[in-house]
């Protein structure tokens, strides 16, 4: 692995990274994978839209001897703004086509089609009947509404159709849909000789499935028409079984940096939700609405020290867990609870 500049290294193999940095986010940036084929560049994720991110990508793919115009296509793991942000600047510089899983595609759509006012109730709603406090739904209503970016996510043109090679001239690219961080979030197997001749099998773009030293949040993420009980959680640690039996020579994740095992890293991750979930059961020895739980459970600071826009995904990501333990048969919603409480069993 070489370095070309500071936002561009070399991972050899024709496949080189761009850190494009997301602004005002802990963590830093986003690594772009610029990937040559016989017919040009293709890139996995774009980055953040923003101007600094949309800088930093064009002089990174100028020190890689290409530029925004050749680039023919882009390749998305999944559809968060820090890896899909700047498909449409990407796509208006140069004609690419660009590539998503069909479950995150409807997302896209969903994204473009409705207003924030929309998003706003359904969420609030949601809150109300997770158990959160009215002030702090009131304080969700007032102070971010009128302050929600206009949003409009480049709509894909590709589908990515799991366990099918992409269309990538000379490259062998076969996709891998892991569900769980979002629904149509894809891994990306490049099956090819690794080129240190590092031992296993072939490189892994990663996206936010496998991340060294960052467990992934796993949220909700449920159209308001649909009464489907999804089990992300459950879909996640599936999800990570399939990567870890693939063994890999390398994963190259979308953040920090990448790494050979693979498979301890995907021990840790299961031993991690394995332990939460242990946690989470022995805390609902007495019933919790999942805004209870998230108050309970562990975090990287202090629950009061979380800012409310954060808290809202803490609490996605205890009902994520508390689903899982309802499927599993180890707790179960009080009857007659409003907001609903669960209780171990």
């Amino acid at each position: 692995m070489t370095q070309v500049s500071t936002q561009v290294t070399d991972h050899g193999g024709g496949v080189r990274s761009i850190r494009v940095p997301i602004p005002n986010n802990p963590l830093g940036y986003t690594l772009v994978y610029v990937v040559d084929t016989d017919t040009g560049p293709v890139l996995v994720d774009t980055g953040w839209d923003d101007p600094l991110s949309w800088d930093t990508l064009a002089a990174g793919l100028t020190a890689c001897g290409t530029s925004a115009a050749e680039v023919k296509g882009v390749v998305i793991t999944h559809h968060h703004p820090d890896h899909h942000g700047l498909s449409g600047r990407v796509r208006e510089a140069s004609g690419a086509w660009i590539a998503m899983h069909e479950a995150d595609i409807s997302l896209v759509r969903r994204t473009r089609d409705n207003r924030a006012e929309r998003w706003f109730t359904y969420m609030t709603a949601k809150l109300a009947a997770a158990g959160a406090p009215a002030d702090h739904v009131e304080t969700l209503r007032t102070t971010q509404l009128g302050t929600l970016p206009s949003f409009s996510p480049a709509l894909p043109d590709r589908e990515i159709v799991p366990g099918e090679l992409l269309d990538l001239p000379g490259r062998r690219l076969r996709a891998i849909w892991t569900p769980g961080h979002t629904p149509g979030h894809v891994c990306l197997h490049l099956e090819e000789t690794h080129p240190a001749q590092l031992p296993g099998n072939g490189r892994l773009f990663s996206g936010d499935h496998l991340l060294p030293g960052i467990t992934p949040h796993i949220g909700l993420y449920e159209d308001p028409e649909d009464t489907t009980i999804a089990d992300p959680l459950g879909d996640y640690l599936a999800s990570l079984e399939r990567i870890g039996r693939l063994t890999p020579s390398e994963v190259l994740p979308a953040h920090r940096h990448p790494f050979p095992d693979a498979t301890t890293r995907v021990q840790e991750l299961l031993t991690h939700h394995d332990d939460r979930l242990a946690d989470l059961r022995a805390l609902l020895t007495t019933p919790l609405t999942p805004w209870q739980l998230a108050e309970r459970m562990e975090w990287n600071r202090p629950w009061p020290e979380i800012p409310p826009g954060s808290r809202n995904i803490a609490v996605s990501e205890a009902e994520a867990h508390v689903r899982r333990l309802v499927k599993l048969g180890q707790a179960e919603a009080v009857t007659g609870s409003d907001p609903v409480t669960y209780v171990a069993v």
